[in-house]
C-alpha cells in the first residue's frame, strides 16, 4: 500500500495559540502576562499573537486586563478550559470534513440518504472532539512544569517546548 503523504492538520492558528494559552496558564501566578513575553518565550511573532488572542478573547478564554500592569489573564480556571474548546475557538469545528451529516449545518447532501462513508466521518469526528475536550489546560500546565523541571528549564527564557512548531 503506498503512504499519502498528505496529512489532516491544524493550523498554525490552532498549534501556535495552543502554546499561548499553555504559557498563559503556566504563568498565571504573576501579574497579567504581556503579550511581549509570550512571543518571546514561544518564538511567536507579535502580529500574529495579538490576532490569536483577539480570537481567544472573544470566545471568552482569556481576559485583556489594562493599564501599566496589563496583559493577559485566563477567563477561566485552567481546570474548566479544554484544548477542544481553545483549537474550537481558533480553528473552527474540528471537523475532517464538509459534510452535513457531521457538522448537523443548515445544508443537506443530496446523497445523504445513499452515502456509507458519513458514518466514517462521524466517527472520525466524535473521536477528534472527544480526545480534545478531555484533556483539560490544567493538565496541559501540569505536564510543562515536569518537562521544564526535568530539563532545568525553570520559567525563564524561551520555552523549550516547540512541538507543533
Amino acid at each position: 500500500m503506498r503512504r499519502n503523504e498528505e496529512k489532516m492538520k491544524l493550523s498554525t492558528k490552532g498549534r501556535y495559540g495552543l502554546r499561548a494559552v499553555v504559557d498563559l496558564a503556566v504563568h498565571e501566578d504573576e501579574e497579567a502576562v504581556a503579550l511581549s513575553q509570550i512571543a518571546e518565550r514561544q518564538g511567536i511573532s507579535m502580529n500574529y499573537l495579538e490576532q490569536l488572542i483577539a480570537k481567544l478573547k472573544k470566545a471568552g478564554i482569556v481576559n485583556g486586563i489594562r493599564g501599566a500592569q496589563g496583559g493577559y489573564k485566563l477567563a477561566l480556571l485552567a481546570e474548566e478550559i479544554s484544548v477542544g474548546d481553545i483549537l474550537r475557538a481558533l480553528e473552527g469545528d474540528l471537523n475532517p470534513v464538509d459534510c452535513s451529516e457531521v457538522n448537523k449545518g443548515d445544508t443537506v447532501c443530496s446523497n445523504s440518504e445513499q452515502c456509507v462513508t458519513k458514518y466514517v466521518w462521524k466517527r472520525i469526528s466524535d473521536s477528534i472532539n472527544d480526545a480534545v475536550d478531555g484533556i483539560k489546560l490544567s493538565e496541559l500546565v501540569q505536564e510543562s512544569r515536569r518537562v521544564q523541571a526535568a530539563a532545568g528549564t525553570a520559567d525563564t527564557g524561551r520555552s523549550k517546548q516547540t512541538c507543533g512548531k
